[in-house]
């Protein structure tokens, strides 16, 4: 399965004068500063590079180093972090730029088990950040990763069956050019983002074509290879945006877990057998204790999460009586239409703001 000892450095030399000079221009490649490695390693988790681009640009102008982001308030950084999704990533980045700052002095550690045992740094975020920016001969293993080595070696081991990732782990350390990890690791991740694709890989391109097993034997196509997926459940949400006088009611959710921490319009699941209009009405009454009048259909917004899809119905609900008192979320505000901007929504929100804002202007909001 595994290249020569002999070929092994012809390979590391030819990916590494690739790389050289096929690398794409990404604005994290233009810095050694391991805190902004270490911002775009984050962002870049299960997010494209196009999209992360102007995340990473907007969020060093705002906090330029460890110690301003672990002095910066987690909303702050939430309201930075919207729309890039999986939240989890902002608030443990955060809690470990204070844990920089109160047990390193500032100075983010450049050894394995200080820097591993930072809040959310993974085996990836710390052999990519250990290894691009203080030259620790550390192997990534992450999709693209995966895939070039499964070609190359044919692994026949599924790349999405995590009992497996051991051996992927394992042939990419024997791959790796310690005299230059950080660039080795970017250029295998770039070769499969750029060459070795899910589908029709662009082999006559690929500079490690002459090693590849996958391409000695045609059989590209078979690799890598996968484990059928699960069915995603799909859920039925009911939202209401509750309007009182001038102002709108939105809640906040619990800090940890899915879009912790993030602000929302009141909902939830609708019931078998129920409407979406009374479902709004009753979670509205259970959440936040208060009883809605004219409720008025807005929208209906398809949002997909990483293990299920909502189809979420929003209604504009009149105020009628109560008081709020919360039962799931741990703060609410009554806001104006404006004053929405400056809380970090979740995107499924998003999606229907600008209907929102159109639909309460004609009502003289």
């Amino acid at each position: 399965m595994y290249c020569s000892s002999k070929k092994l450095p012809v390979l590391r030399q030819q990916l590494l004068d690739w790389y050289e000079t096929k690398k794409r221009d990404l604005p994290w490649r233009k810095t050694e500063d391991p805190y902004a490695v270490w911002v775009s390693e984050v962002m870049l988790q299960q997010t494209q590079v196009s999209t992360v681009i102007p995340y990473y640009e907007r969020f060093l102008i705002e906090f330029p180093d460890v110690r301003q982001l672990a002095a910066a308030d987690l909303q702050k950084v939430l309201k930075a972090w919207e729309g890039l999704g999986y939240y989890a990533r902002a608030r443990n980045l955060h809690r470990s730029a204070g844990v920089v700052c109160d047990t390193y002095g500032g100075s983010i550690p450049g050894e394995w088990k200080p820097f591993r045992a930072l809040p959310g740094v993974g085996d990836y975020i710390a052999s990519a950040v250990l290894s691009i920016a203080f030259g620790q001969p550390y192997a990534v293993v992450d999709g693209n990763v995966k895939r070039v080595l499964a070609r190359l070696l044919r692994i026949k081991a599924p790349v999405n069956a995590p009992r497996y990732h051991a051996e992927f782990k394992s042939a990419a350390d024997r791959l790796l050019d310690k005299t230059a990890a950080g660039n080795f690791n970017q250029a295998l991740m770039e070769l499969g983002a750029l060459v070795c694709t899910p589908r029709q890989p662009l082999c006559r391109q690929c500079p490690l074509e002459d090693h590849c097993l996958a391409r000695s034997k045609r059989q590209q196509a078979q690799y890598p290879r996968r484990l059928s997926g699960r069915t995603v459940p799909r859920y039925r949400i009911a939202v209401g945006v509750v309007l009182k006088k001038n102002r709108l009611l939105i809640t906040q959710r619990k800090p940890d877990g899915l879009l912790g921490g993030l602000w929302e319009f009141p909902g939830g699941k609708i019931k078998k057998g129920e409407s979406a209009e009374a479902a709004v009405r009753r979670e509205i009454k259970e959440e936040v204790n208060l009883t809605v009048g004219a409720v008025q259909r807005l929208a209906r917004v398809k949002h997909a999460y990483t293990h299920f899809k909502v189809d979420m119905d929003v209604f504009i609900c009149r105020f009628e009586s109560g008081r709020v008192r919360l039962n799931g979320p741990v703060d609410f505000r009554w806001v104006t239409v404006a004053g929405i901007e400056r809380f970090p929504l979740p995107k499924a929100n998003h999606k229907f703001l600008p209907a929102l804002k159109e639909a309460l202007a004609r009502q003289g909001f």
